[in-house]
C-alpha cells in the first residue's frame, strides 16, 4: 500500500513538473514572438531578422572558438562593411563583433586554465614584432595628425587581425577544427563568388536596389556604388559583390580559389569532387569578373606553386584558363587591357606609376619607422599607395617591412620544409598547399595591390592573417602526428 502510494505521489509531482517546464516553454515561445513582432514594427523586418540573427551568433560564437571562427570568417567573405544601426562612441561593425567574441572567447580560456599551454610556434615571434612595431608607428605617428575615432576603430581592427594568428594556431589543434575551419572558408568564398557573379549579371537597377537595401547598415548604395572599367560607365562593369571594391574582391577570390585547388584532385576531397569543382569554377569566374590583373596574376601564381609542389595536373587547368582568355572572344577585351598594363599604356597603371614615386619620396625621407597611419608631417606628401609593401613602408618604415617578410620567409620555410619531409594525412597536404598557394598569390598580387594593409580593408587583413593561422596550426598538426609515430 506504501509504495502504490510513493508512486502515485511521484507521478503526481512528475507530471506537475512536466506542465510547469511545458507552461514555461510556451510563454517563453509567447514572449519571444511578442518581443520579435515588436521588433519588426519599429524597426523593420530586415533589421529584426538580423537583430535575431546576431543573438543567435553571438550565443554560439561565446559558447566556443569553433564557432567564434566560422562568424569571422563568413562577416569578413559576405558582409564586411556591415555596421550595427547605433553608436557607443562610434559605430560599430559586423566585424567587431566577431571578433572581439573570438579572441574574447579565446583569451578567458587561456586564463581561466581551460586551454593549458600558449602555442607561439617557430614564426609567432617575428609576428609579435611586427604587431609591436604596428602599434610603436601608429603612436608615434599620432603626433603628425591627431587619429579620429574612426581611424582608432580600424587600426584596432587591423591589430586584432594581426592577433587572429595566435588565436587560430591555439584553438586549432586538432584535425577536426582544421576540417571544420576549412569547409567554412570554402563555403564562405563561394557563397561571397555567387553574390559577386550575381551582381554582375543582374540588372543595374536590381544592384542597386539590393545594396540600397544595405545602406542601413552602412554599406554605399546608388549607382555611385557601381564600378567600371578605369571608373568609365562607358567602359565594362567590374564586379564588386558585397566587398564593394573590384580589386579587393579579386583578391578574396585568390585566397578562395587557390584554397579549392587541390581539392580537384586531391585523394579525399573535403567536398564531394563535382561540388568543389563548381565552386572554384565560382570563384574563378567571379575573380575574372573583376577585371583585376594582379588578381588574376595572384591566382596564376597560387595554381603554380601548389602545381609544382604535389598537384602537377593544375599546371593542365591552368594552361586551359589561359587558353580560354586568348582564344574567347569575350575575353579580348580583358587579354589587351592585360598586355596595355604591363607595357604601362593605360591610365591605371600610369595613376600606379605616380603614387610608387610618391610613395618612395614619402619612404626617403621618413625611412625608420614611417609617418604611421593617421596623418603625414609634410604638406606635399600624402599616405596612400597602391602597393602593400610601399603602404607598409609608408605606415611602419623600413623596419616595419623587413619584420613582416622576415615573418613571411619564416612562414614558407615552414611550409617548404613540411612538404619536402612529407606530410601523413592527404587531407592535411591538401589544405596546407592551399592554404600555402593562396599566400603566395595574395603575396604577389599585394606587389600591386594594397588590400593586405590597409585601414580601409581590415576583413582583408583578418582574412589574411586567419589563413597564416591555419597553414602553421597544419603544420604543427603534422610534426606532432610525425613525431608520434615515430615514437
Amino acid at each position: 500500500m506504501t509504495s502504490t502510494l510513493l508512486a502515485w505521489y511521484q507521478g503526481l509531482i512528475f507530471n506537475a513538473d512536466r506542465r510547469v517546464a511545458q507552461a514555461t516553454l510556451v510563454a517563453t515561445l509567447l514572449v519571444a514572438a511578442l518581443l520579435a513582432a515588436l521588433a519588426v514594427a519599429i524597426f523593420g523586418p530586415l533589421l529584426a531578422i538580423a537583430a535575431g540573427l546576431g543573438v543567435v551568433a553571438a550565443y554560439l560564437a561565446l559558447r566556443s572558438p569553433r564557432w567564434g571562427l566560422t562568424f569571422v570568417i563568413l562577416v569578413v567573405a559576405l558582409l564586411p562593411f556591415a555596421s550595427f544601426p547605433f553608436r557607443i562612441g562610434f559605430k560599430p561593425t559586423f566585424l567587431d563583433a566577431a571578433l572581439a567574441a573570438f579572441v574574447f572567447v579565446w583569451a578567458v580560456g587561456l586564463l581561466t586554465g581551460q586551454q593549458r599551454r600558449f602555442v607561439g610556434s617557430p614564426m609567432g615571434m617575428a609576428v609579435a614584432i611586427f604587431l609591436f612595431l604596428a602599434i610603436f608607428a601608429f603612436a608615434l605617428g599620432a603626433a603628425n595628425g591627431r587619429p579620429s575615432v574612426t581611424t582608432i576603430r580600424r587600426f584596432a581592427e587591423i591589430a586584432l587581425g594581426i592577433l587572429l594568428f595566435f588565436v587560430v594556431i591555439n584553438t586549432i589543434r586538432q584535425q577536426e577544427d582544421l576540417e571544420w575551419a576549412g569547409r567554412v572558408l570554402m563555403l564562405a568564398g563561394a557563397g561571397a563568388a555567387l553574390i559577386g557573379v550575381l551582381f554582375y549579371v543582374f540588372p543595374e537597377a536590381w544592384t542597386v536596389r539590393i545594396l540600397n537595401a544595405l545602406t542601413r547598415f552602412d554599406y554605399p548604395g546608388g549607382y555611385g556604388a557601381l564600378r567600371y572599367v578605369e571608373d568609365d560607365p562607358e567602359n565594362a562593369l567590374r564586379a564588386i559583390g558585397t566587398a564593394i571594391d573590384p580589386n579587393v574582391l579579386g583578391g578574396m577570390m585568390i585566397l578562395f580559389a587557390a584554397l579549392l585547388a587541390p581539392q580537384l584532385f586531391a585523394p579525399r576531397p573535403l567536398f564531394r569532387r563535382w561540388l568543389v569543382a563548381l565552386m572554384f569554377g565560382l570563384t574563378v569566374l567571379c575573380l575574372y569578373l573583376t577585371y583585376s590583373r594582379s588578381a588574376m596574376l595572384g591566382l596564376a601564381t597560387a595554381i603554380a606553386f601548389v602545381a609544382l609542389l604535389r598537384y602537377r595536373k593544375l599546371l593542365v587547368v591552368g594552361v586551359l584558363g589561359l587558353l580560354l582568355l586568348l582564344l574567347l572572344p569575350q575575353a579580348q577585351e580583358y587579354v589587351a587591357r592585360f598586355v596595355a598594363g604591363i607595357q604601362g599604356q593605360d591610365l591605371a597603371t600610369q595613376m600606379r606609376f605616380g603614387e610608387y614615386r610618391d610613395a618612395l619620396r614619402l619612404i626617403s625621407r621618413y625611412p625608420v619607422f614611417g609617418v604611421g597611419f593617421s596623418g603625414v608631417p609634410d604638406i606635399d606628401l600624402y599616405l596612400g599607395v597602391s602597393s602593400t609593401y610601399l603602404l607598409m613602408a609608408e605606415n611602419m618604415g623600413v623596419v616595419g617591412l623587413l619584420a613582416f617578410l622576415l615573418a613571411m620567409a619564416l612562414f614558407f620555410v615552414m611550409v617548404l620544409r613540411t612538404a619536402r619531409a612529407g606530410i601523413v594525412d592527404d587531407r592535411r597536404e591538401a589544405l596546407l598547399l592551399g592554404l600555402s598557394g593562396a599566400l603566395a598569390g595574395v603575396l604577389v598580387s599585394g606587389v600591386l595591390d594594397h588590400y593586405l594593409f590597409n585601414l580601409a580593408y581590415p576583413h582583408m587583413v583578418s582574412l589574411f592573417w586567419i589563413y597564416v593561422g591555419l597553414a602553421v596550426a597544419t603544420v604543427l598538426l603534422e610534426r606532432t602526428e610525425a613525431g608520434a609515430g615515430r615514437r
